[in-house]
């Protein structure tokens, strides 16, 4: 008898997640630990309690509430290396404790200059965490890194991305995003970093048409010619775009609970695009986005996918493995992952 697609079962499935922003990730007891330790220390005397701040079960984040919320308070919170440390352990125990086996974290490179930290200095704080989690063979998660240009960047600061991901490729970076408030920016300026990024054999993932603003003819003909092997989002795209992202076979990342919460579409779970998504030829993966915001685990999303849509034991199976040709951490960690699935086949078959 087929075990019973519950809450239970889903954490309990090992999962892929490919979108996941670190910062969006703390959740808010993490950040409740970082005030009340900097508090002690009277290190933050101007910031409220994160738990006044972003009330627990307060998800109605959306375009205009959302990304003030970080460079208003969560960037102001974990803004030296203690709180970074600490915030990206917590995040990838919670991603190991809600059954993910292989994670790919992204992050923008972040200057803090008045704690002596540079944008070099923070990947390379994240990439040591992420090496020591790697290490321990008690861990069955696998993390890696992708960091992003933000669509407020300048060329020179794409650029400047591109550099790290390249220099730092072999200490666990494993692609470039492209992120950030969909309303702000021409990705145009960034086609020479992208290209050469490319160029270079590094993997490319890109927020794609989240909005009606950023899903204009020639934003989505300039990202498609960048030549991405993964896009985040899909919400707003014609069919002409569909048709060269199943040409190209591009991977889609969904993120079912973000998109509802945030009004990203139009109606509700049942409404989502993953329900043409999942029956077309491209790697489709359930994502998470910003756990901490919207509070969602991803065997939450499994669960809403599989409830909204009627899926079978055998569709979750498909979903379970469908990341798997997409992920941007190569051969050895398809290898691994297709081992950890074979061993699952009969609870998930």
């Amino acid at each position: 008898m087929s075990a019973p697609l519950d809450a239970r079962f889903f954490k309990s499935v090992p999962k892929i997640e490919l979108h996941a922003h670190l910062t969006g990730s703390i959740s808010r007891e993490a950040l409740h630990h970082i005030w009340q330790t900097k508090q002690a220390h009277s290190l933050s005397p101007d910031l409220e309690d994160p738990l006044v701040a972003i009330p627990p079960g307060k998800v109605d984040y959306d375009i205009k509430t959302f990304f003030p919320l970080f460079s208003s308070y969560i960037y102001k919170l974990c803004s030296d290396s203690a709180s970074i440390e600490y915030s990206t352990k917590a995040v990838l125990a919670d991603f190991q404790a809600d059954g993910i086996v292989y994670l790919e974290l992204r992050t923008t490179p972040r200057a803090i200059p008045e704690r002596g930290i540079s944008k070099e200095d923070y990947v390379k704080t994240i990439l040591a965490l992420l090496k020591t989690h790697n290490e321990d063979q008690a861990n069955t998660m696998r993390a890696f890194l992708i960091i992003s240009v933000d669509r407020r960047n300048t060329a020179a600061e794409a650029e400047e991305v591109v550099d790290l991901a390249l220099k730092y490729r072999s200490k666990g970076i494993v692609g470039i995003d492209l992120c950030g408030n969909p309303a702000v920016g021409d990705v145009r300026i960034f086609t020479n970093a992208f290209k050469r990024a490319k160029a270079a054999g590094l993997k490319l993932t890109l927020h794609f048409a989240e909005t009606e603003a950023s899903a204009t003819d020639v934003e989505l003909e300039t990202l498609l010619s960048w030549q991405p092997d993964r896009l985040g989002h899909v919400i707003h795209v014609k069919q002409q775009f569909r048709d060269a992202i199943e040409k190209q076979q591009i991977g889609v990342e969904l993120c079912l609970s973000c998109n509802v919460h945030a009004k990203m579409i139009t109606g509700t779970y049942s409404d989502h695009h993953f329900g043409t998504w999942r029956h077309s030829s491209v790697p489709v993966t359930l994502s998470t986005d910003d756990v901490g915001v919207f509070c969602s685990p991803l065997s939450e999303e499994y669960l809403l996918a599989a409830q909204h849509f009627n899926l079978s034991h055998g569709e979750i199976k498909e979903l379970c493995l469908s990341p798997i040709s997409s992920i941007f951490a190569g051969a050895e960690e398809q290898v691994r992952l297709k081992d950890i699935y074979s061993a699952w086949e009969g609870q998930i078959a």
